[in-house]
């Protein structure tokens, strides 16, 4: 199935609802990436909401941080919402469920009802409420609160086979006999993530539901939430399989060195990650693409495979290497500027295959610009080459290939050295460096009088 649903007359609305209790990390920036891939393809609106209802663990550190990594990928959200402020609607909301019988108080205590789960499992039952609550009369729950007991409140589910057709699974179909009914306000008048998030969607008119499959279920039980509310009119549902590490390993905020500011210290481009996050386990090769609205006319959530899919932090390096080595030069002058690395176009064109990550172009220029103590393998051929060396001041042109040839055709010839043992010699006098870009390319930068200074063993 193919991302369908809209057309030009109902441009879609997706959103995007994190908690802010934690860094964004790779698992999450897979469903942002979706939806906004999804929103770029259709031109419709993307609403960042956050889901800040749980005033212990959200902060507003967490809250900014996320504003910028969806930032730095490329994400502007069309409108922001916080639920923490939204509380007057979502209070009327259950006022509404009470009145209309679907909302239920319940008085059992945390323990009691891990005992009672502990008991329907050891019977062989499913651990599902057992809508104890229900019976209780109302001088029941007057004594029940007169010994200091709040109700949580349940929303009552219609026992039924519940069916909507998903974008990025086909028809999906979840039994609602099998669930407990979902508890919607704790004791203590908080909200579980339910109730908020379907009163948001149908207050925000969002049509398009994109996350990932660990919702299959919560789907069915917030799309009977939908039908109390709002008369069954529903937003098409699409799930997408689950990002995990390389090892197989589910994805969680506790994974520091996948958050998306840690992938950002480390130098990834953004649209390295993007590329990696969204066509890992799809059906189109994983590649380095250019910009979010190129990745938009490739990615289609119908086109994800059903399994698990791997991100791997190896892969993801050479990526980023792929991608700096198509970037032209225009799309890095300023920030090599603000990295002080000059040499403009020339410069970057001879390092941009030999580097991993941008930050690493800024070695490379104080390897051509600044004072380095060259190593000496083989005095006889870096004697040699600068003997040999053509007369400067060298041009961006000066090392053609036929220059270069010359060269080190002369240096072989007086030396015999070939192959590595007269080029391994010539590398580290020149760059101090095992390996790096072509040479020829890196003389005109590093210019005659301080390459032929190298080459005969000093400093410069």
């Amino acid at each position: 199935m193919t991302d369908t649903g809209t057309t030009a007359a109902t441009a879609p609305v997706v959103r995007f609802a994190p908690s802010p209790t934690g860094f964004l990390h790779i698992g999450n920036a897979r469903p942002a990436l979706l939806n906004w891939l999804f929103r770029l393809r259709h031109n419709g609106r993307f609403i960042l909401r956050l889901d800040d209802t749980d005033g212990l663990r959200s902060t507003e550190e967490y809250a900014q941080a996320l504003v910028e990594d969806l930032t730095w990928l490329g994400i502007l959200p069309d409108a922001f919402f916080r639920q923490s402020e939204r509380f007057a609607l979502y209070d009327a909301t259950i006022e509404r469920l009470i009145g209309e019988g679907r909302l239920y108080p319940c008085y059992e205590t945390a323990e009691e009802l891990e005992r009672r789960r502990k008991l329907q499992l050891a019977r062989g039952l499913p651990p599902v409420y057992d809508r104890a609550a229900l019976k209780l009369s109302g001088a029941d729950r007057a004594a029940l609160e007169a010994q200091g007991r709040r109700p949580h409140w349940r929303f009552l589910l219609d026992h039924k086979i519940v069916t909507w057709d998903d974008l990025g699974r086909g028809t999906l179909r979840v039994d609602c006999a099998s669930l407990s009914d979902p508890i919607l306000r704790r004791e203590d008048g908080t909200y579980l993530y339910t109730l908020p998030s379907v009163v948001d969607d149908i207050d925000m008119s969002v049509t398009h539901i994109i996350r990932g499959e660990d919702h299959i279920t919560n789907t069915a039980v917030q799309i009977q939430i939908f039908e109390a509310l709002d008369g069954g009119r529903l937003p098409v549902f699409g799930h997408h399989n689950l990002l995990t590490t390389a090892s197989g390993e589910g994805l969680s905020k506790r994974l520091g060195h996948l958050s998306l500011r840690h992938l950002r210290e480390a130098g990834m481009e953004p649209m390295a990650v993007a590329s990696l996050a969204v066509l890992v386990g799809s059906s189109e090769p994983v590649r380095p693409v250019g910009s979010l609205e190129e990745l938009a006319q490739i990615v289609d959530i119908g086109h994800l495979s059903h399994a698990p899919a791997r991100f791997d932090e190896k892969e993801l390096a050479h990526l980023n290497a792929r991608l700096l080595l198509e970037l032209p030069y225009e799309a890095v002058r300023e920030r090599l500027e603000a990295l002080h690395a000059g040499g403009g176009e020339e410069f970057w064109l001879a390092v941009r295959g030999n580097i991993l990550r941008l930050s690493d172009a800024a070695a490379w220029w104080d390897v051509v610009s600044k004072p380095l103590v060259p190593i000496v393998e083989n005095e006889g051929v870096t004697r040699a080459a600068a003997r040999h060396l053509p007369p400067g001041p060298w041009t961006k042109d000066a090392w053609s290939p036929f220059a270069w040839q010359m060269w080190t055709q002369a240096i072989a010839a007086e030396t015999g050295a070939k192959g590595k043992a007269l080029f391994h010699p010539l590398r580290l006098a020149l760059t101090g460096r095992e390996r790096g870009p072509e040479l020829a390319s890196l003389l005109p930068l590093i210019g005659h009088d301080r390459a032929r200074a190298r080459l005969e063993g000093r400093a410069a």
